[in-house]
């Protein structure tokens, strides 16, 4: 396999919040709601960077596609790591995903690495991590 990761889907409890969240409140780009002529189709596709998507597909959508029983939702389960290139851009996209309505679970502050970081919840629970890591300054972000 090679180390590829082309679509990130989250599930979500209600895609009309989640796409507001990330389409009005974080400006991430996406064409809205699509599949909607298909049962049990509909996404929201957010454009990232170098050709990554973030998908938002409903949770019992996403157990009944891949035929399991859909599971409560964790916190823990995964993170979802926004770099930037200085403290002062963690600041900013900490007040920014705060203005949406995210809920802040840990304020930004230096990291016990050298680096500096926060956490977000999005509406459904999923975790971000803002971060600026000064040992990737030299990498575009």
């Amino acid at each position: 396999m090679q180390p590829r990761i082309t679509v990130l889907t989250i599930g979500v409890d209600n895609l009309e919040r989640s796409l507001a969240f990330y389409r009005d409140g974080l400006g991430l780009p996406t064409e809205g709601i699509v599949g909607e002529e298909f049962e049990h189709g509909r996404v929201a596709f957010f454009e990232l960077q170098a050709g990554v998507k973030l998908a938002l597909f409903p949770r019992a959508d996403i157990a009944r596609d891949a035929a399991i029983p859909q599971a409560g939702p964790s916190a823990t389960e995964f993170t979802i790591g926004h770099n930037v290139g200085s403290k002062e851009e963690v600041d900013i996209a900490m007040e920014q995903a705060r203005a949406a309505g995210a809920g802040i679970v840990k304020k930004a502050q230096a990291t016990f690495w050298g680096g500096y970081a926060g956490y977000f919840q999005d509406p459904d629970g999923h975790l971000w991590e803002v971060v600026w890591n000064p040992a990737w300054e030299s990498e575009t972000m």
